[in-house]
């Protein structure tokens, strides 16, 4: 029933930006989780942040001062600004969507199709 659409994926060179965003159908409940998980080739899923209705933000660590996630309810949409990003950064990034963010930091919820990003030496 969750739509999500992710955009902003692509190749950028080492240190350089991209900004991530994911649209979905779920900020009219008043309890509401999405982030982004990714995976890179010979790794596992990793949670990279999350934002909840409630304002709370979780980042992990090796993203800590070089991502951030805001977000935008009047557009339904979710930001995440990846600046100084390096080579291990390349994954695909998928958009998570649930209620909790409990919930969603267990893996589980609606997910979008996926966006690669790739960062070049």
């Amino acid at each position: 029933e969750v739509r999500i659409v992710e955009s902003g994926g692509g190749l950028v060179q080492a240190g350089g930006s991209l900004r991530l965003s994911c649209t979905a159908s779920v900020f009219h409940f008043d309890d509401y989780a999405i982030g982004w998980f990714r995976q890179a080739p010979g790794k596992e899923r990793e949670a990279v942040s999350a934002i909840s209705s409630d304002g709370s933000t979780f980042y992990a660590d090796s993203v800590k001062g070089r991502f951030t996630i805001s977000s935008d309810n009047a557009k339904n949409t979710v930001y995440l600004q990846m600046n100084s990003l390096k080579p291990e950064d390349t994954a695909v990034y998928y958009c998570a969507v649930t209620f909790h963010m409990s919930i969603l930091l267990s893996g589980s919820g609606s997910w979008g199709q996926g966006t690669q990003v790739t960062v070049s030496s």
